[in-house]
């Protein structure tokens, strides 16, 4: 009787996390299987569990090559994995529900609802219509677009199957490849200059990482801005600022490194695809561990950050980056209530976003000093991999696979919590508490 009540009373926040737990384990049994590999020998279960854990997780971090490793039925596997943590598995089972003509109601209406991180709970239904449709459409137009480049140098039958397979990673911001065929993690290196690939895995990670709610406003309101969202106006301002800003320092940064050498067309691109593609999509076109420190540190920034609530990508969402600079800008001009667009954002979203931020931080460099307690590694490459971890980038210096597995397991977790985000993480422990009828006694302290 009292399970029963439990489980009646399971709050949104842990279905959402033991759904992804059990995701992630049943992709780590698959994985485990002779079959999904290519040598037809089990995967350690820990690698595989990492490998399920990315994949699901949308990250890109990987223990072995994804081509080179991993059988066709390993592959579609972690296809499979991408796809369900892309959309997440309560968008998919919702609109199984709607194609069965069932009744959606009032529980699972919320539960889409936090799902998308929608601002109200009507039309939440025609949203996941609308998701599900938007997500076909643009992976089957860049694994079309893809295939024009794959089919000649890999055949059509291998071509288009590539094609499919990088638009979804792509779209979902995941960041796993196939390009073992060649070279083993490589990722997109052998395309740095190619305008076709570069653009349409750039378009694809930032429509996927923009946000459902932000391509429902532009579906319904088209070219006009003044009747934009709140929040899509922020996205949109701010995602521009990201990529023209931060390409900008990527090229300065970088102009005599991993640029150095390239044309000017291969030096735009490689600026663009360096900024955009830790927001939280993990492929990369440049060598990656050859960047100058001042790189890597523009780039651990960028998957900080991340991309739009209610997207495929990870990090601490644009929102709420803008969030914690509009509200330390309000606190340094001392004007009353945090002001943009002629709004003035909740005093909730300000909490949230700090809150958010704070754990964020306080997880991640509780994880480098176990990393750079495990293993001698340096303190650039451990914070590189932790970040990536945490927001879901899949970005590595190239220390991923030689990595202790005290240090994978910790990855492990910066995944699983950055995929649900760190303060959901949180909650699951520690639910909401109801406001008390009677509050203790308010003393002032020093700060600052």
């Amino acid at each position: 009787m009292e399970l029963t009540r439990k489980k009646r009373t399971m709050s949104y926040t842990r279905k959402l996390a033991l759904g992804f737990a059990v995701i992630i384990f049943i992709g780590a049994c698959l994985l485990s299987l002779p079959i999904a590999t290519r040598s037809r020998t089990c995967m350690p279960f820990l690698d595989a569990l990492f490998t399920a854990t990315s994949a699901t997780c949308v990250t890109g971090l990987v223990v072995a090559d994804t081509w080179q490793n991993w059988s066709l039925f390993g592959q579609l596997v972690i296809l499979a994995l991408i796809q369900v943590g892309g959309l997440g598995f309560i968008t998919i089972g919702s609109y199984i529900a709607v194609l069965l003509k069932k009744k959606i109601g009032l529980k699972e209406r919320t539960a889409i609802h936090e799902s998308v991180s929608t601002i109200e709970l009507a039309g939440v239904v025609k949203l996941v219509r609308k998701i599900v449709a938007g997500t076909l459409t643009f992976e089957l137009a860049g694994a079309v677009l893809l295939a024009t480049r794959f089919v000649p140098r890999f055949g059509f039958v291998k071509g288009c199957y590539m094609g499919f397979f990088h638009a979804v990673s792509a779209f979902c911001n995941a960041g796993f490849d196939l390009m073992g065929i060649e070279e083993a993690y490589s990722s997109l290196v052998a395309f740095e200059g190619d305008v076709v690939v570069n653009l349409t895995v750039m378009a694809l990670i930032v429509i996927g990482g923009a946000g459902f709610l932000v391509w429902d406003d532009l579906h319904r309101n088209k070219l006009h801005f003044r009747k934009y969202l709140l929040h899509t106006k922020i996205m949109l301002l701010a995602s521009g600022i990201l990529i023209i800003g931060g390409s900008v320092l990527f090229y300065l940064l970088e102009k005599d490194n991993v640029l150095a050498g390239m044309n000017g067309r291969e030096q735009i691109l490689g600026s663009l695809f360096g900024v955009v593609t830790p927001r939280t999509a993990g492929f990369n076109t440049v060598d990656t561990g050859a960047l100058t420190e001042g790189g890597k540190f523009l780039t651990i920034i960028l998957m900080f950050i991340g991309g739009g609530s209610g997207s495929t990508a990870g990090g601490v969402k644009v929102t709420t980056a803008v969030v914690m600079l509009l509200s330390m800008a309000s606190m340094i001009r001392g004007t009353h209530g945090v002001n943009i667009l002629d709004r003035r954002l909740e005093e909730d979203a300000v909490k949230r976003a700090s809150t958010i931020v704070t754990l964020n931080i306080m997880l991640a460099l509780a994880a480098v000093i176990i990393l750079l307690a495990v293993q001698p590694l340096s303190l650039t490459d451990a914070m590189f991999e932790v970040f990536s971890a945490i927001g879901t980038a899949g970005m590595t210096t190239g220390i991923t696979r030689s990595l202790h597995p005290l240090s994978r397991a910790v990855l492990i977790l910066l995944m699983y919590c950055g995929r649900l985000g760190s303060l959901t993480f949180t909650l699951v422990f520690a639910g909401r508490k109801p406001e008390p009828p009677v509050k203790q006694p308010v003393e002032k302290i020093v700060v600052g």
